[in-house]
Formats: structure tokens, C-alpha cells, sequence
């Protein structure tokens, strides 16, 4: 389907859209001129993941067509818990561990989206600043009354959770109508027409839309990506040691370019038009490369993923490292490493203990069932023996012990200064 917006042309071509309201509508109004759209974050951690990403692009090729990207955090909603697609009710949280949590999430809306005065530049905003102030009865009354608890008891969020007999609190039923207002609030502060997010926002998104319109006869739009996963149909973003973090405080540049450089080779094509800002065409000619060639493809996607996220500097020395380790065989300092004090290698620390430490698996029954199946190294050595342990006669000219777990995932073992 064409379309005139530019906007619009840019997220069809490149696999972002899933759902929309009113796609003739939409594209109408983003052609009368500059429009704002959001995206709504809930700080339940110091860092977005990669399963964010794909509305962080969203959000920045908005503002790259020539309209005005909000990021909103929700301050309020965190305290909240959305209850869409969880089993068990999220864990609430203090205020200061939200306010925590805000602070380390904004390192990464920097890195994709442009804030400023300008027509098109970038506003982050706070749910807390209207939702903490909020009069209950008033909310009740003014807002309340446009919802229908015979569909709310129809969504994705809450239907699931019924239907799968897990127990879903009062407060996390009005999540809705709160994620609801937040439109309502951001048009009338900021004009913003536009709300978007994964598909498993739909219903949430689309209550906002009609909220608009019943309080106040706004006008409008929902649009959504698809929930992503991979050609071997795991869900985009979660490996074997847990979400695939943003900020480079929970997860190294290194191990960042590693996550994409090991894509699967049906998925390079698709990770290249969501996840960077490549041509076309240039994307044509990369997932056109056939054999060890896709190699090329899965390394200029890293490199361009790892960029975006943590600047060139970054992105090149973890392309650096990656070759000296797989092309050369070297011991690359800027491996991830954990230090270990000389007098506990001194008396042997268990190989299973180190591998679970340096985040090469997540659990000793993963590090043994590694070493059972032939998959742990040490200095490239092949190790058999579950009991192994490593010592400090084992550090190399380097200084350090090389771990590996497979082909691919690497550390470094240093003593401790």
C-alpha cells in the first residue's frame, strides 16, 4: 500500500507497521504539516532492552521525516503494573526507585532521538506530572465513565490473565484507563495525535484514541509494530542470560555487538530495515550475499547496531575485539572480564563458578551441562572435566585466563588489582 507521508512509506517499506486505526486518516494529517507522536516507557528497570528498540526507531524516523517525537516515561503508570501479557502482577515500586530508574532509562532516547525547541525536536515527559495529582472521584467521574467494564473485560491484558485463572488486583485493572488519559493529556499539552507501541498495546492504545474522542471529540490514531521474533521463533531480544540491555552499564558494547552478530542468517535482512539506518539498497545487496558471505551482513549489522547505541568509538573497538578473538585467535583486552583476587587463584577457583560469574551461562547446571557437551574452553584448551579448576600458574603473558563457551562468547579472568 502507498502512501503520501513520507513517514508512513518509510515504517511500510521497512517491516515497522502492524496495525492502525485509520491509516487514510493518519496519512492525511501528517501531510497537513508537523505532527507529535509518543511512545510510553514504564520504568521498571535501569534500562531499556532491545525489545524497546523497535519503537525507539519508530520514534526517531518520526522525528528523521520531519515531526516531533515524545518519549514518556511513566512515572505514574510504574507504580501501576501493566498487566498485558504477564501471568503474575509486576512488583511495585518506590517512588525514588522509579525516579532511579527514569534517570538511567533517558541514556538511551539520546542516542536515537534529537531533544530541543525546534519544530521537530524531541520532548520527554513524565505521566507523573498529571496522574500523581489526580482527584480519584473526579478521575471517576470526568474519565471513568467512558469505560466499559463488559470490554475491558475483553482485552488481551485482562482476558488472558482470567482465562488463565492468575489473579489480576483492581490497580492493575485501571492500567488502561490510565495508559487512556495519558493521550488525552499529551494532545492537550503538546497536540499530539499519535500514539504508538507493540502490538500487545493495542487495546490500551486504541482506548486512548476513543477517550479523545468521547471527552473531547479529539481526533486521533493508534499505530503499532509487530511483537518480533526470531527465524527460529524465539522471542526477539532474551537469550540464555536474560534481556539484551541498552545501557552499557548491564550489558558491555562487546556482548551488545555480539547479540546481533550472531543473528541468524534469515533474520539478517529484516534486522538490517528495523534496526539501522541503512539504504534500502544497500540492504538489498547485503541479505543477497550467499555461503560465508551472510557473515559480511551479520558483521556491517552489528556494527551499525552497536553505533546507534553506543557511538562509533564503541562500535569499532567491539568489531576489533570480535575479529581478534575469532580471526586471529588472540586474547583481546577489551574482552568483558571479571577480576578475581590473586589469592583465590592461588588456591583454585572451580571452572563452573567462573563461567557463571563472568555471564558466560546463567546457572551452574548450565555451566556443567556446557563443560559435559564439549562446549567450555580454557586458553582455548577444550575441557572435559566438570570438577576442572582453574589456578594462577593458567594466567598468560596477557595477565589474564581466556574462558570460552562455545565458538562465540568469550571472557577474561584478571586479578584483582
Amino acid at each position: 500500500m502507498g502512501y503520501k507521508s513520507e513517514f508512513l512509506n518509510v515504517l511500510s517499506d521497512r517491516g515497522f507497521i502492524h496495525q492502525c486505526s485509520d491509516f487514510q486518516g493518519l496519512d492525511a494529517k501528517l501531510m497537513s504539516g508537523t505532527q507529535s507522536a509518543y511512545v510510553g516507557y514504564d520504568a521498571t528497570a535501569p534500562s531499556l532492552h532491545v525489545g524497546n528498540l523497535i519503537s525507539i526507531m519508530m520514534l526517531s524516523w518520526f522525528q528523521k521525516t520531519g515531526h516531533k517525537p515524545i518519549t514518556l516515561m511513566g512515572g505514574g503508570t510504574t507504580r501501576v503494573g501493566d498487566p498485558s501479557g504477564k501471568d503474575d502482577q509486576r512488583k511495585l515500586l518506590a517512588t525514588n526507585a522509579i525516579a532511579e530508574n527514569i534517570a538511567g532509562i533517558k541514556q538511551a532516547f539520546s542516542k536515537f532521538i534529537s531533544y530541543g525547541q525546534e519544530p521537530e525536536g524531541g520532548i520527554m515527559s513524565n505521566n507523573a506530572a498529571w496522574l500523581d495529582t489526580l482527584n480519584y472521584i473526579d478521575f471517576l467521574r470526568d474519565v471513568g465513565k467512558h469505560f466499559s467494564i463488559n470490554r475491558m473485560l475483553t482485552m488481551d491484558s485482562v482476558k488472558l490473565r482470567l482465562e488463565r485463572e492468575q489473579p489480576l488486583s483492581f490497580i492493575e485493572f485501571n492500567y488502561m484507563i490510565l495508559q487512556s488519559y495519558d493521550f488525552v493529556e499529551l494532545h492537550k499539552r503538546h497536540g499530539t495525535i499519535l500514539q504508538m507501541g507493540g502490538s500487545d498495546q493495542w487495546g490500551n492504545i486504541v482506548s486512548g484514541v476513543e477517550l479523545g474522542r468521547r471527552m473531547h471529540g479529539y481526533e486521533l490514531f493508534a499505530l503499532t509494530a509487530p511483537l518480533l521474533t526470531t527465524a527460529s521463533g524465539a522471542k526477539m531480544g532474551k537469550t540464555a542470560q536474560g534481556a539484551v540491555w541498552l545501557n552499557e552499564a548491564m550489558l558491555s558494547a562487546y556482548d551488545y555487538y555480539q547479540f546481533w552478530r550472531n543473528s541468524e542468517d534469515a533474520d539478517v535482512g529484516k534486522f538490517l530495515r528495523l534496526f539501522t539506518f541503512l539504504s534500502l539498497d544497500e540492504i538489498k545487496k547485503l541479505e543477497s550475499l550467499g555461503g560465508a558471505e551472510i557473515n559480511e551482513a551479520k558483521k556491517k549489522l552489528a556494527e551499525e547496531a552497536t553505533r546507534l547505541c553506543h557511538g562509533h568509538e564503541a562500535a569499532m573497538m567491539a568489531a576489533e575485539t570480535a575479529r581478534k578473538t575469532f580471526e586471529e585467535g588472540a586474547v583481546a583486552e577489551s574482552l568483558p572480564s571479571i577480576a578475581v583476587a590473586m589469592t583465590e587463584l592461588q588456591k583454585g577457583v572451580p571452572l563452573i563458578q567462573l563461567l557463571k560469574d563472568a555471564g558466560l551461562v546463567a546457572s551452574n547446571g548450565e555451566a556443567r551441562r556446557l563443560i559435559q557437551g564439549g562446549g567450555a574452553r580454557v586458553n582455548d584448551q577444550l575441557i572435559e572435566n566438570d570438577n576442572y579448576v582453574c589456578t594462577a600458574d593458567m594466567l598468560g603473558s596477557e595477565g589474564a585466563i581466556k574462558l570460552s563457551a562455545g565458538k562465540k562468547k568469550h571472557a577474561l579472568i584478571k586479578v584483582a588489582a
